[in-house]
């Protein structure tokens, strides 16, 4: 009997049809064991020895393995084809040995393919290789770099920006990206400008437009009629010229097709055309690659989704052509094979590109055994194969220039044109854009010839003003990661992920939106760890790691030369005292956190006292502006100012019932209304006792309430709450409207109920009080966090089995399964989360609750040596022998950081 492992159940389960029954296959379920969340799981003192944790699942199927090997002749270890696979295939052969579960004369063998089909499996195992060492060591690197940088730099965050999450090698580095794009777009100034465009007819009355492009002899490019008067100059010249074609010039051209998909262009695609996020589109693509039975035979429709790669094996390519000449004839099929050479930065191991498994199955062949996104991501990775095996598109491009004469003077005009000749490719597809395209060039123009007279229409001038550069879509910051060289195919979407699950961006409208959070820690980070949020240098570890998998370089030598630097850093912000971090990041973050204000007070002047100036403050919540003056002044606010501009109070008027002001205000966790001013308690002499003063009377403004729509009879509503409602028939005890830490209420006695969309809490009568009261006494769970809502089920999780289930809860909506909750992040709506998104939030959630630090109390101080956890000892068994030479010293102060989150 042999033996294969590979790492999903139902992977397994095809390859055991495959192989038949001299063959047992069994899933890993992916990594068996990682680095335990704690300190010392990376050991620079001891040559960066790495301490590995098998947890108690994936225990289990080591067992199983070990079980099965009993009886076997053969171990062969079938994982994926990049350096993620190589890895687990190495730790399960580690962990089988450290069990003594494989037997001396039991043969070991690695094998690799890049389909699941059965030619492809079959031919793999007559090509068995060993694990190959190289690749494998670029992984641990990569896995210590992750761990040093977010186990060593996070514990430095939380001391100096408390509510701060974590940090991460490359996160850090998107989210700088992410961060820089948003700083530009506020530094930006727009520039007015003016565009003129001429509506002129040919002889033959076939009408078309010119733009102005020059006037006697100077050019004019977009921008250079910068106003009004300019653009009315030209404007009145143009309406008394007289207009002549100068010149007619129609030159072909040719358009290529793009190459095949990578993991990063499929990703971009995917979310352009289908609305797909990075990480939806991995899920759908795996899935798609594992395979589906049709008619009988479980296949894959797919090759290996993750690579750099974007060339196709010669067989595949032969296939696609001749299907090119059946399906759509002899002319779109080229005279050679393209070939495609890689322009990526930094191309890991070398794949095939992603393509289907055969050209001849049509996506409208497999739509009837997959989902709907499986089949429209499989639709795009056809039509994209297919495409870059045709024919190139053959186009006209005609420039007519025409010159205005009026007087002496001469203008200068252009129009431009394309027709398409012949659609090569463009039948078939065509690349989506993250910006929308100038279509000038595609319009089709009349004919003219030179000389020819025109007949002018109309003369229109327009007004323009520059806009800011956009903010990045997730297929924009995905395209800017790989061209910079920062992360891998297989990270490009747990980056994104794990940035909105940190509450460091946000998805609004398909744009990523920095949160304070996100960019505070970003300002940090770019003043005090520069060199480590730098693009080039991130990109230049990921050469090296290519480096190491090639076997160029030792990886020890990587993480000495990386952690020397490193630690170094980490020691001198220790001795940063916070307020001088504070000024940095005052300094860095002004356009955003300071804008100009409305009324020309210095940008950083306290609005409420007038003498004190606003600086970042740091608190157990995190990070907000306050006041100089404090105490005195005790003006605060959110870090960002409210959309109004409204830096400290605004006054909507009086209460006739105390004659004292009522003011809307923006504090620390967002606007609310107060009921006149905090009376400041009088100076008391040593011994006397403390006069209590009242606080005044406030409100927060409820969920879905703009500042905006707040008015004075609004703001006394809610400065009352709670509210009397009427007496309840049952009792006669009164019945109480108000608001709550999980929102608006009706309560009677110790009975709660929350309010339904439609309530409101300021005007909610007796007799919907008295039903609501009513519901909850009849279902006392009705609105608990737990087992308040039912939820609506997507279906069964695909790999784990059991209802995956979207729920409303008290912190808003969010999807479970197994134990597992996780909130739905982006702009998602809960009635239209689809199984496949629900999936990857879990999976997410799952790794992020693997890897999550724990902040126990009494943690050591820097420098403090680490003692081993009690009951630990026996886990030397899965330590890494250290080698000869010692790294330097580690002298960081270390608390249990989100190792997870690192990349």
């Amino acid at each position: 009997m042999n033996i294969v492992v590979v790492e999903s159940p139902s992977k397994a389960k095809t390859i055991n049809k495959y192989l038949g029954s001299g063959y047992e296959v069994l899933a890993s379920f992916g990594h068996i064991r990682d680095l335990p969340a704690k300190d010392g799981s990376v050991d620079p003192e001891a040559d960066f020895r790495m301490v590995w944790e098998v947890d108690a699942q994936s225990q289990k199927r080591i067992n199983d393995i070990a079980k099965a090997l009993k009886g076997a002749d053969k171990l062969i270890l079938a994982t994926d084809p990049d350096r993620e696979g190589e890895a687990i295939s190495w730790h399960v052969l580690e962990v089988l040995n450290d069990k003594k579960a494989i037997k001396p004369n039991t043969s070991i063998e690695r094998v690799v393919f890049n389909a699941i089909t059965k030619q492809s499996v079959s031919e793999a195992m007559k090509h068995p290789r060993k694990i190959d060492d190289a690749l494998v060591d670029a992984y641990r690197a990569r896995r210590a770099l992750d761990y040093l940088f977010g186990f060593t730099l996070s514990p430095v965050l939380w001391r100096k920006l408390p509510g701060a999450r974590s940090a991460g090698r490359v996160q850090s580095v998107a989210l700088r990206l992410v961060c820089d794009r948003e700083l530009e777009i506020e530094k930006f100034v727009a520039k007015e400008y003016w565009s003129i465009v001429a509506r002129l007819a040919t002889p033959r009355n076939d009408v078309f437009e010119a733009r102005l492009v020059g006037a006697d002899g100077r050019k004019i490019q977009r921008l250079d009629i910068g106003s009004g008067a300019e653009a009315e100059a030209f404007t009145r010249d143009l309406e008394n010229a007289v207009f002549t074609v100068a010149s007619v010039e129609a030159k072909p051209a040719r358009r290529n097709p793009p190459p095949p998909f990578t993991t990063s262009t499929m990703q971009q695609e995917a979310s352009r055309k289908l609305g797909f996020a990075p990480a939806v589109t991995m899920r759908l693509a795996q899935r798609l690659y594992e395979g589906v039975e049709i008619d009988g035979e479980t296949t894959g429709l797919i090759t290996y989704m993750r690579t750099d790669g974007i060339d196709m094996a010669p067989e595949a390519v032969s296939e696609i052509r001749g299907m090119i000449g059946r399906n759509y004839g002899a002319q779109y099929v080229p005279g050679a094979p393209r070939q495609y050479q890689n322009k990526s930065k930094n191309a890991q191991e070398a794949h095939e590109a992603v393509r289907p498994t055969s050209a001849n199955r049509a996506p409208a062949d497999i739509a009837k055994y997959v989902d709907r996104d499986q089949a429209r991501l499989y639709e795009l990775i056809w039509n994209r194969a297919v495409a870059s095996q045709m024919e190139s598109a053959e186009l006209e491009r005609t420039t007519v220039d025409i010159n205005a004469k009026v007087g002496s003077r001469t203008i200068e005009l252009r129009a431009s044109g394309q027709v398409v000749k012949f659609d090569g490719f463009l039948t078939l597809y065509q690349e989506g854009q993250d910006e929308a395209a100038d279509d000038e060039e595609s319009r089709r123009l009349p004919a003219m010839s030179q000389g020819e007279p025109l007949q002018k229409q109309s003369i229109n001038s327009t007004q323009h003003f520059t806009e800011p550069p956009p903010r990045f879509s997730e297929a924009a910051l995905v395209k800017r990661m790989e061209e910079l060289g920062i992360g891998r195919p297989s990270t490009y979407a747990s980056i994104l992920q794990v940035l909105q699950d940190r509450g460091y961006v946000r998805l609004d409208k398909k744009r990523l939106i920095p949160e304070d959070k996100g960019r505070v820690v970003v300002a940090f980070l770019e003043s005090f760890f520069t060199r480590y949020v730098e693009y080039d240098f991130t990109a230049g570890l990921e050469e090296k790691l290519d480096e190491i998998s090639a076997g160029r370089i030792d990886w020890r030598a990587v993480l000495t030369e990386f952690w020397g630097e490193f630690i170094g850093s980490v020691n001198d912000i220790k001795d940063v005292r916070n307020r001088a971090v504070l000024d940095a990041l005052n300094n860095l973050l002004e356009p955003h956190i300071f804008p100009v204000r409305a009324d020309g007070a210095p940008r950083r002047q306290c609005p409420q006292c007038g003498s004190g100036e606003l600086s970042l403050k740091t608190g157990r919540f995190g990070a907000f502006v306050g006041c100089s003056n404090y105490p005195e002044c005790n003006f605060t606010r959110q870090i960002t100012p409210s959309a109004d501009g409204m830096q400290g109070k605004k006054v909507l008027g009086e209460d006739p019932a105390t004659g004292l002001e009522v003011t809307l205000r923006s504090g620390r966790f967002g606007p609310y209304l107060q009921l006149g001013e905090q009376v400041k308690p009088p100076k008391r002499k040593k011994g006397e006792p403390k006069v209590e003063v009242e606080k005044p009377k406030r409100a927060g403004i409820p969920k879905g309430v703009s500042p905006d729509d707040v008015d004075l009879e609004k703001a006394l509503g809610l400065l009352s709450l709670p509210r009397e409602v009427g007496l309840s028939p049952e009792d006669g005890e009164p019945i109480l409207a108000g608001i709550g830490r999980f929102g608006p209420y009706v309560k009677h006695g110790k009975t709660y109920a929350s309010l339904e969309d439609g309530d409101d809490v300021l005007t909610i009568g007796l007799n919907r009080a008295v039903t609501l009261i009513a519901e909850k006494k009849a279902n006392p769970k009705k609105g608990r966090r737990f087992g308040a809502d039912p939820g609506r089920t997507l279906g069964d999780h695909p790999d784990k089995g059991g209802p995956v289930v979207v729920k409303n809860g008290r912190y808003g909506p969010y999807v479970s399964h197994g134990g597992i909750n996780a909130t739905i992040t982006g702009d998602k709506k809960p009635e239209d989360l689809t199984l496949t998104e629900a999936v990857v939030l879990l999976d997410a959630r799952a790794e992020q609750l693997g890897s999550q630090p724990r902040r126990a109390a009494g943690r050591k101080k820097a420098g403090e040596a680490s003692e081993a956890p009690k009951g630990r000892k026996k886990k030397a068994e899965n330590a890494e022998k250290p080698a000869k030479k010692a790294a330097p010293r580690k002298k960081a102060a270390k608390k249990k950081a989100d190792v997870g989150a690192a990349e």
